[in-house]
């Protein structure tokens, strides 16, 4: 006897979740979406204009839903700002938004539309998710009501938040997560009272959600991996890309690698505000990404992960970031030294003039050694090693320790730091460490064109970034990015914010 129609999603979620037991792994995708964006105004647009917007996105999404389903993944994270895009007021964002309550209250939005009043994204999310046995995360914004009897309340009476929302394959709300810390310009939203660590069970390990800028400070982001032990972070970003450090593939696959977790990115995809790059990262490394500056089009991307990559016979070794850096002499100083400005930080830089050799290059407490050897010394390219120790100040501040072997735009010495694509130089060997006051270290390997080199890297026990052979592809920048969050001036009121 067939199952009803009523009965075949449980049937197929109780398949997907026993296909998912049977194995330690499990098949993710993300898709870096090109998002439809409304028209900028300064006043709200009726609510069926909002809705017909996010219609409109979420038909884009619907499809890379399905596509990921019928190829056997089990979660899809969407990009923040996926459904309604930007350019947004306080006052115009507000038809964009629902009312999301707490995941405790087991509801289903796909049955149960008008349990909350109008909840039409979350309904068509939630059936998603549903009608394709899959997980389903997305990014939408919630109000909350609130009057004069809370001191912190708004005062058009309701707090805006930037928000992500997990779906499991039958449709229930299981996670939703408010963005803490907002980046600039995000004036739509409010902060919430305090950092939310949120978590989630499934099948296939325990999965943790922040957005965007969070990535780069202790709360919520290092609280998930460090005391709620995720094994999967689900990351939706609209991430503006900087060079050198600073690219979404080349900072996000160093975090999951850092911490030792996997990670799942799904980036928005607009060329004119440097929007690229969306990938699924292992702690050994990129499983797949997508960088795509020259097409206006989205990207779904699947890979297979452990679902468990503590328990990887593959997973890293624990790292002590400063120990070979502190065993050993300081290298030859060549003379060369002189200061250059990375993203507004000044650097201290000492130029590779040999084709190969020892350098060291220190700044304040932070000593850099690199051991290296070029395929072939050109004449045409510049390439020096950097060091940082400061807090960084621009769009946000936070203390850096960094660590760097880059290569300079030109021959032209004040030209080093800037942005730089491309490059001809091949490195035989490279051997980079540091002094690191912090434990929280993330190792990047960029190639020319900004793409990525897994598997051709690895950081040795002793905190060592070494190549396993020599690089397939020029050198743009091998880095130690190095966050030290004590150092961090305290957080503002985020409450008052």
């Amino acid at each position: 006897m067939l199952p009803s129609q009523a009965l075949l999603p449980a049937v197929l979620f109780a398949l997907a979740a026993l296909r998912a037991l049977a194995s330690d792994t499990f098949l993710a995708a993300v898709y870096e979406h090109a998002v439809i964006l409304p028209q900028p105004t300064q006043e709200p647009v009726p609510a069926s204009n909002a809705l017909a917007l996010m219609n409109r996105n979420m038909d884009v999404l619907e499809g890379a839903i399905k596509e990921a389903a019928q190829q056997g993944a089990h979660i899809i994270v969407t990009p923040e700002d996926g459904i309604y895009g930007w350019r947004f007021t306080r006052e115009s964002i507000y038809p964009y938004l629902e009312d999301i309550p707490d995941p405790a209250v087991n509801w289903i939005p796909c049955t149960d539309p008008s349990r909350f009043g109008p909840t039409p994204v979350q309904e068509r999310l939630s059936c998603m998710a549903r009608n394709n046995s899959i997980y389903v995360v997305a990014n939408i914004g919630d109000k909350k009501p609130c009057d004069s009897s809370d001191p912190s309340c708004p005062r058009d009476g309701r707090y805006h938040y930037n928000t992500d929302v997990v779906f499991d394959a039958q449709g229930k709300l299981v996670a939703r997560y408010h963005k803490y810390n907002l980046f600039l310009g995000e004036n739509q939203f409010n902060y919430p009272k305090e950092p939310e660590a949120v978590t989630f069970e499934t099948p296939f390990g325990k999965f943790g959600i922040f957005t965007c800028f969070d990535i780069l400070f202790y709360e919520p982001a290092v609280v998930l991996v460090n005391k709620m032990q995720v094994d999967t972070v689900l990351f939706p970003t609209a991430w503006m890309n900087v060079l050198p450090f600073l690219t979404a593939i080349e900072f996000h696959s160093a975090w999951a690698m850092g911490m030792g977790v996997n990670v799942l990115a799904a980036n928005t995809h607009n060329t004119s505000m440097e929007m690229t790059g969306s990938g699924i990262y292992a702690p050994t490394g990129a499983r797949t990404y997508s960088y795509n500056m020259k097409t206006e089009e989205g990207h779904l991307l699947i890979a297979e992960l452990d679902a468990h990559p503590r328990l990887s016979s593959a997973s890293p070794p624990t790292v002590s970031w400063n120990s070979y850096a502190l065993s050993v002499e300081r290298f030859s100083h060549n003379g060369h030294e002189f200061t250059g400005i990375i993203f507004e930080d000044p650097f201290t830089f000492t130029e590779l003039t040999k084709p190969g050799g020892n350098v060291t290059v220190c700044q304040k407490d932070l000593c850099c050694h690199l051991s290296y050897k070029m395929a072939e010394k050109r004449d045409e390219e510049v390439y020096v090693l950097g060091a940082f120790d400061g807090l960084h100040v621009f769009e946000g501040q936070y203390y850096l320790q960094i660590c760097t072997l880059l290569k300079c735009p030109s021959t032209n010495m004040s030209t080093c730091g800037q942005p730089v694509e491309m490059a001809q130089t091949k490195f035989d060997v490279f051997s980079l460490s540091g002094t690191f006051g912090t434990s929280h270290v993330f190792p990047e390997v960029l190639y020319s064109g900004v793409q990525l080199a897994p598997g051709e890297f690895e950081v040795l026990a002793d905190g060592r970034l070494i190549n396993r052979n020599a690089t397939s592809k020029p050198v743009l920048s091998v880095t130690l990015f190095g966050r030290w969050y004590e150092k961090d001036p305290p957080s503002m009121d985020q409450a008052s914010a």
